[in-house]
Order: C-alpha cells, then sequence, then structure tokens
C-alpha cells in the first residue's frame, strides 16, 4: 500500500495559521514544523499532536518522495528548503517572491519531477490570478486588438480597517515595512520606464471602483517589468502603463513625512541600528489592538484604448477586514498556499518554478475560494 504524501508545514507565525488548519481540518498528513513548538501548540495543537522543533536536518531525515515542503519561514530559509526538496524527491511551496537563487533551480526541479511553487499568497499570488483572468478575458473579447495600447495596475495594501493618525497599523515588526522604503521601484508610466529609487517620489492617487468609492494613495514598488511576460502580454502589444504597487489610506505620505525625511540621512551600521529603534517605537505606538479588524484591499486593472478611445477596461476589486475568523491579511495569505498545497497533490502543477498559476480552471477553482475569505470581491466592467 502506497503511503500518503505529508505535507511538512514550516513556520507558525501570524500569517499561516488559516491555510494551515483548513489542509488539517481537510484531512491531509500534516507535520506542523516551528521554532517553538509552544508557540505551534497554542495555535493548531488543538487539531494536532504532530509538532516539531523545525530543524532542517531532522526535516531531511523524514522527509519522503512525494511530500511537500510548505516554507511560511523568513525569506532565507526559502532556497536551502527548496535544495532539500529537490534532494528528496519532495515539492517545495511558499508565498513569497521567486528569487533569482530559487529560479536557478529550476532545471533540478524538473530533472527530479518536483514543483517549487512560489508567489501564492496575497500579493504575489492572488494579484496574480487577477491579472492572468483580466488578461484572458480581454484577449477573448471582440475588443481584443494587437494594436492597441494597454495600461495595467495592480496595487495592494494593508491598511487599518479604523484609520489611526498615522495612516498605518502594525501586524508584526515594521522593520521590514521601513527597510522596504529604501528600496527602488521599474514601472512604466505614459510608455516610458519609470526608475525611482524611494517609493514617496512617486506617490499618486488612485480611485479605487469600491462599491462606495473611496481614494488611496498608492506607489509602485519593486521592478514591474517582468510581470508583463508572466502575465502573458505579447513583446510587440503597445504598453502605455504597467504598474504594480503598493496602497495606502489617504494621508499615509503627510503623516510619514518625518519617516521619509530621516530614512534618506540614514547609512551604515548607525542606521541600521536607527532602523531598529524606530520599529521597535512604531511597535509600541501602532500596533494593532487585540481583535482590532486590519483590512486588505487589492485592485488589479486592465485597460484597452484604441484612437484614444477606451474600448476595453476591467477591474478586479477585493476588499477584505479582520472578522471573527481572524484577520483579513493571515487568511488572504495563507489559504492560497493551501490551495496550491493542494494542487501539487493532485499533480495539477508541473515540475519545476513557478508561480501562481495562469491554468483557467485552477485561477476560477482558487477565485471561488477566495470569495469566501473577502467581503467583497467583483470584476467591475467600465466599459458596459
Amino acid at each position: 500500500m502506497t503511503q500518503s504524501p505529508t505535507i511538512h508545514w514550516c513556520g507558525t507565525g501570524l500569517s499561516a495559521i488559516p491555510g494551515l488548519r483548513r489542509l488539517i481540518e481537510a484531512g491531509h498528513k500534516v507535520t506542523v514544523w516551528n521554532r517553538t513548538t509552544a508557540k505551534a501548540e497554542e495555535t493548531v495543537g488543538d487539531l494536532t499532536s504532530d509538532i516539531r522543533a523545525f530543524d532542517i536536518d531532522a526535516l531531511g531525515d523524514v522527509l519522503g518522495p512525494g511530500d511537500i515542503v510548505v516554507s511560511m519561514l523568513p525569506g532565507d530559509w526559502h532556497v536551502p528548503l527548496a535544495q532539500l526538496a529537490i534532494q528528496s524527491g519532495a515539492h517545495f511551496v511558499s508565498s513569497s517572491y521567486i528569487a533569482p537563487e530559487m529560479r536557478a533551480l529550476d532545471p533540478a526541479a524538473q530533472e527530479a519531477g518536483v514543483a517549487l511553487v512560489n508567489e501564492v499568497g496575497l500579493d504575489p499570488g492572488i494579484d496574480h490570478l487577477m491579472a492572468h483572468h483580466l488578461v484572458a478575458a480581454y484577449r477573448a473579447s471582440d475588443a481584443f486588438d494587437a494594436d492597441n495600447h494597454l495600461s495595467f495596475i495592480s496595487y495592494c495594501g494593508g491598511v487599518p480597517k479604523h484609520p489611526n493618525p498615522f495612516r498605518y497599523k502594525f501586524s508584526w515588526s515594521p522593520l521590514g515595512v521601513l527597510k522596504a522604503l529604501r528600496s527602488p521601484s521599474k514601472s512604466l508610466r505614459n510608455y516610458t520606464e519609470l526608475t525611482v529609487s524611494r517609493p514617496w517620489d512617486a506617490i499618486s492617487s488612485y480611485g479605487a471602483p469600491l462599491p462606495t468609492p473611496e481614494t488611496f494613495e498608492v506607489y509602485p514598488n519593486r521592478d514591474s517589468l517582468p510581470f508583463m511576460a508572466e502575465y502573458g502580454f505579447e513583446p510587440h502589444w503597445t504598453v502605455k502603463d504597467f504598474v504594480r504597487g503598493t496602497l495606502r489610506l489617504n494621508g499615509w505620505a503627510d503623516a510619514w513625512k518625518d519617516v521619509f525625511a530621516e530614512i534618506e540621512t540614514l547609512e551604515g551600521a548607525a542606521g541600521e541600528a536607527r532602523l531598529k529603534d524606530m520599529s521597535d517605537q512604531f511597535w509600541t505606538d501602532n500596533a494593532y489592538d487585540e481583535g482590532e479588524p486590519d483590512r486588505v484591499v487589492l485592485c488589479v486593472g486592465l485597460k484597452a484604448e484604441k484612437d484614444g478611445q477606451e474600448v476595453w477596461h476591467q477591474t478586479y476589486v477585493m476588499d477584505a477586514w479582520g472578522d471573527a475568523r481572524g484577520t483579513a491579511m493571515a487568511r488572504l495569505v495563507s489559504v492560497p498556499v493551501s490551495l496550491a498545497v493542494e494542487a501539487v497533490l493532485a499533480r495539477r502543477i508541473p515540475a519545476g518554478v513557478h508561480a501562481a498559476p495562469s491554468d483557467p480552471a485552477l485561477v476560477i477553482a482558487w477565485m471561488s475560494e477566495i470569495d469566501t475569505l473577502a467581503q467583497h470581491l467583483q470584476v467591475v466592467d467600465h466599459t458596459a
């Protein structure tokens, strides 16, 4: 009798729990690994006793062919765990962006016949599904024309459901948010490549097509340009705008202007130490209170123009907030991860390194599940 694969879920932090519980409750064979077993027992101990102290060597000793390693650990662990998975003939799933070192594992993963699936959380993850859906819908429409001029936006942000003066709240260490503010971005604006060294130099206003329209502050992050190919944009298409970015409450830039000014001056070891001090203070002043609801807003839009006129324009818009089920962020990061795990178990994702799937059947199935996680999810047709 063939033994069923084991899901080795590594990490039980704040954003991991709903997806982990979903897999255990569905009857999958799951071993939970966490640095502190007591913390894992607090969150899933009512469902399983198979909880172990995380150690990569101990994991390697029990990892078998066909098993799945899920990494909800800090990013430094993803590549070592993926390498371990390849060696064992096991698969790998994480919600994080595909780093160059992960991408480099593609040939070895294909040779081993295992899938290394990444970018299956909220952003990246759900945003990819929405983009694939919109591009497919546009291609299938009567408006499709290779000579159209296209504009694409994808904005996502976790914000407090009840706004505070700082216009933001933290559900984990603010250090990551502060460091991200020092990262450059690359996007396409008005047919021209836009490279920005600091987010606050490219803040703009975005009107989200929610049931009650709402305006947010947005800015580009990371390098948006490789995602044109990821989303199926043809090289010969004319692209006017293409940006993947972060969404914040109106007033955020003004509330944070002193933070921006100080970050600009920080350098070296002293600068890193100051960042840590700022992070600690922000956590004290602006952490979520017990039971306080968070909010996640995600908007992904595609517009086609011909002779200066809109001929096709749709936006996927999602609004979710914390409720009795827990935080919106935790649901929207970890449940898609669990869907990716089930897709790998069902052999719906081929060997190699992949981001969130573009397979229409999987996109529809996953979005149907995500619809249950958000309080509002719809596709707005602006040209209808």
